[in-house]
């Protein structure tokens, strides 16, 4: 799979992340008429093959008989599953996208991971839990697994998304933390938002103006004063250096027929959110580190909040890890 560090300057014309040429649409049949309308536009959009997933876990085989005595029954639940998915497959096809439809039993985790590896899978789409009864959105636990373990762009569609509608102007929104590894989910969501003749949303979130401290992974200080206007400058000039390396032209890259840098205070999560939402973004992406996001989502409230509340798409990338300070024979860490 391509390395997220050598995504940058690569022909988009050719290159998986931004035209894959086959998404695996991860489902557990619940989720399959809000995933699809996604599924379906992108295969459109690029070209690309379907193959629709679904994993069986042990209990979903797990049937009764006239008296109520439960006995293990997969053909059943197998033949439940393809029924179920062979009419998108049809779907896909009137629309002239090659689809295929698979079900394994198992570990539905494990084998989403194994399919991604088995059929050279250039991009996943899967759903997000709907609300509980707390009234609390859940990534759940399959999603989570999933975004923890693959080196790939990863689309979750929740509860609350919708396809953009026809003739509106699309916008790409790319959250940034404005370090030198948010760079390739920058270049990512730039590469996208060429292909789709889409405008570029550059944001960054500033601490509340009523806080001192920082704002969370999204929203961390630039510079070392504390005064708001310096900071609003200084992130301003940072992100304006951003969007003109991107939009500086490459032969064969498409460029985006705009960018817009944003500054925004306030707490990351929502101001991602609402920005998203008043500028009717067709897709959010964001670049997430191993440790804040990936180690456990459930509590990265930034990530999670945007994945389980967005009104479209949400794109995540994993960002490289900076390179650790050098340790002396006590492990200690040297800085330069």
């Amino acid at each position: 799979m391509p390395d997220p560090s050598s995504f940058a300057g690569a022909d988009t014309s050719t290159n998986p992340w931004t035209r894959p040429t086959l998404i695996l649409v991860a489902t557990d049949l619940s989720d399959l008429d809000r995933l699809m309308p996604h599924a379906l536009e992108q295969a459109i959009e690029s070209g690309a093959r379907l193959v629709l997933f679904h994993v069986m876990g042990t209990s979903a085989a797990v049937a009764t008989d006239a008296i109520g005595m439960p006995y293990y029954d997969p053909s059943s639940a197998l033949e439940f599953a393809t029924k179920a998915l062979e009419p998108w497959c049809e779907l896909a096809g009137r629309q002239g996208i090659a689809c295929d439809a698979l079900v394994r039993e198992g570990h539905p985790g494990q084998n989403i991971t194994t399919a991604i590896r088995q059929f050279h899978a250039d991009r996943v789409l899967l759903g997000t839990r709907s609300r509980s009864r707390l009234g609390k959105l859940l990534l759940g636990s399959v999603a989570e697994q999933v975004l923890r373990s693959v080196n790939l762009p990863v689309i979750t569609v929740g509860p609350e998304a919708r396809v953009s509608a026809a003739g509106r102007e699309r916008v790409v929104l790319h959250a940034t933390t404005l370090k030198e590894t948010s760079y390739p989910s920058a270049e990512l969501a730039c590469q996208i938002a060429a292909n789709q003749g889409a405008k570029l949303l550059l944001l960054h979130v500033l601490p509340p103006l009523d806080q001192g401290g920082s704002g969370g992974p999204i929203g961390e200080h630039i510079g070392q004063s504390g005064q708001p206007a310096a900071l609003d400058s200084a992130a301003q000039h940072e992100l304006s250096l951003m969007a003109r390396k991107m939009a500086a032209a490459q032969p064969g890259i498409p460029v985006c027929p705009a960018i817009e840098p944003v500054v925004v205070h306030g707490n990351p999560s929502i101001e991602i959110l609402a920005t998203a939402l008043e500028r009717d973004a067709n897709l959010i992406v964001l670049g997430a580190t191993e440790r804040s996001a990936f180690a456990n989502l459930t509590r990265d409230r930034i990530i999670y909040r945007v994945l389980a509340h967005a009104r479209c798409p949400v794109m995540t990338l994993r960002e490289p890890q900076p390179t650790p300070a050098p340790a002396d024979r006590h492990g200690i860490a040297l800085h330069r």
